[in-house]
């Protein structure tokens, strides 16, 4: 059985390009894979930002947390726990001022843990989530994938690549602004091509 993960940031609701987007792309999904499950992680009702607390309580071994300790490290760990059992992750990323929203940017770094989600080596880091794939529907109202102010797609392939997911994909409709219905007819026909 196949298993996705489609994580959502969007803060447009309904109203999103993105959510669009991934709402296509798990349909195929599913539809190519009869019996997969699909797990729902919405990023737009917040994500709490790391801070001293959480570090103390991620690593501090789980038998020695205090109450407050293991509060913090659950929600962490919860999100942790999903990208692990995922087989494919559906991540959806509006570009907000050329960049990351804040929410998913929490997101990933709550995922970024040493020993979880990568390792360092001598011949230098090595992820640990190795055999996943990442389809990431990227949309924005001006900004180009892939162009100089583009600050969202080589951080997003960057850090799952550190994750160890390497086959990343991107569905983009982007610079909506100038021509929003052919880009968005554009961006579903990438996505009915994608291999399911």
């Amino acid at each position: 059985m196949t298993n996705i993960l489609r994580v959502e940031s969007s803060i447009k609701g309904e109203a999103s390009v993105s959510r669009r987007l991934t709402d296509r792309i798990t349909a195929r999904l599913e539809a190519a894979n009869p019996g997969a499950s699909v797990a729902l992680r919405d990023l737009s009702t917040g994500v709490p930002q790391i801070d001293g607390a959480w570090i103390g309580a991620v690593f501090t071994p789980a038998e020695a947390r205090n109450a407050d300790q293991a509060k913090i490290a659950a929600y962490s760990d919860a999100l942790l726990a999903e990208v692990r059992a995922a087989d494919i992750l559906v991540i959806a990323l509006p570009v907000y001022n050329f960049g990351v929203p804040a929410p998913l940017k929490a997101w990933i770094d709550h995922l970024a843990r040493k020993g979880e989600t990568f390792t360092y080596t001598e011949a230098g880091p090595e992820g640990l989530l190795k055999g996943k794939r990442a389809i990431v529907a990227l949309s924005s109202d001006g900004t180009k994938i892939g162009s100089e102010i583009d600050f969202a797609s080589g951080y997003i392939r960057h850090m799952l690549g550190f994750f160890g997911i390497t086959d990343v994909e991107f569905i983009a409709a982007d610079q909506m602004i100038f021509n929003p219905d052919a880009t968005l007819k554009a961006a579903e026909a990438q996505v009915d091509a994608l291999a399911a």
